[in-house]
């Protein structure tokens, strides 16, 4: 028990969950609403395309990469489909526009894996590249201008709820939306696939040390790759919800969300240097981000000091990346003396 107990004040999970705690504590206190169904509803609600986000972006995180073009590519692929099915006058079901999707998304996410696979360069310089090449793509080959209707499938999936909460004194309902689903399901995905398969454990030892990955006998051009084609598809899977929930299609909706998903990331305990990290500790981290653009309005905070506070957190996660790689550098020395 008290190797356990020794564990969990070492993790990071532990520290941000008490956080967490503290905070929505704080804004219980001063507005009484932080634990009411509806508010906690919207949190979760809050968390579905930042969750998904941060999946992918965990991912690439932990093989030692970073890609900021996540945005840009869920943008292009979803609009692209919008599009296509709303100037076919498409009535089908919701299956076609999600297999396009993931099929344009998986496509988008093997032009990044192509290059970060095979150059030797950077893949925040990578993608910080191919990030324009998609919204050009998107601005000038596609003329995106904003697309109003949605093809009726996508809105009704954009409308359709698991079940309505209800805050008694105030009267307030917020509908838990069946995309939720989704997001359990790629995380539960996402988990299995990092823990138990030879492509996840291969992930860690690339981040953790891609030389030392190759002389085990992992194909990390090959695995590069792939985990570029998966956050490809999360990110379009997550650029569709979106635009569902939304019920219309808003090109640069979603540009601009890079810095807040790897915030919540690092957040959560992933090193922005590969290696480490854990989902727990990412969907936390996400959760916390979520709380402070979403919640501190309980109290009165004006909008400005609330990015302030994302702010705060953003320069924490890395703050929180570099103790962790210095802690790590110095067990190496160690190790090595």
């Amino acid at each position: 028990m008290s190797d356990f107990f020794r564990k969990l004040l070492r993790s990071n999970e532990f520290y941000l969950l008490l956080v967490i705690v503290a905070l929505a504590v704080l804004i219980e206190v001063r507005s009484g609403q932080f634990f009411t169904a509806n508010n906690l509803v919207d949190l979760a609600n809050a968390m579905v395309v930042p969750g998904l986000f941060a999946v992918g972006t965990y991912m690439v995180l932990v093989s030692g990469g970073i890609d900021v073009s996540f945005p840009a590519l869920a943008s292009l692929a979803v609009y692209a489909v919008t599009r296509v099915l709303v100037d076919n006058g498409y009535e089908g079901a919701i299956w076609l526009p999600f297999l396009m999707v993931i099929a344009l998304g998986a496509l988008l996410g093997a032009f990044n894996g192509s290059f970060a696979a095979r150059l030797a360069v950077p893949t925040l310089i990578i993608t910080l590249g191919t990030a324009n090449v998609f919204k050009g793509v998107m601005q000038g080959a596609l003329e995106s201008v904003q697309i109003p209707t949605l093809p009726p499938s996508m809105a009704e999936f954009g409308r359709a709820t698991l079940f309505i909460a209800r805050n008694p004194q105030s009267g307030l309902t917020s509908s838990m939306p069946v995309a939720f689903l989704l997001l359990v399901v790629v995380v539960a995905i996402a988990f299995l696939i990092m823990r138990y398969t030879m492509f996840g454990r291969g992930v860690y030892a690339i981040g953790g040390d891609e030389a030392s990955a190759i002389r085990a006998g992992f194909k990390v051009r090959r695995i590069k790759f792939w985990l570029y084609v998966i956050a490809g598809t999360i990110a379009a899977l997550a650029g569709l919800v979106r635009t569902s929930m939304m019920g219309q299609m808003h090109p640069t909706n979603l540009l601009g969300m890079e810095i807040m998903v790897i915030a919540a990331v690092v957040l959560g305990g992933t090193a922005i240097t590969g290696g480490t990290g854990t989902l727990t500790g990412v969907m936390l981290g996400t959760l916390l981000i979520v709380i402070v653009q979403n919640s501190m309005i309980l109290i009165g905070i004006p909008t400005y000091w609330q990015r302030v506070a994302l702010g705060v957190l953003i320069i924490a996660g890395t703050g929180i990346s570099a103790v962790q790689l210095n802690r790590r550098r110095k067990r190496n020395r160690i190790v090595a003396a």
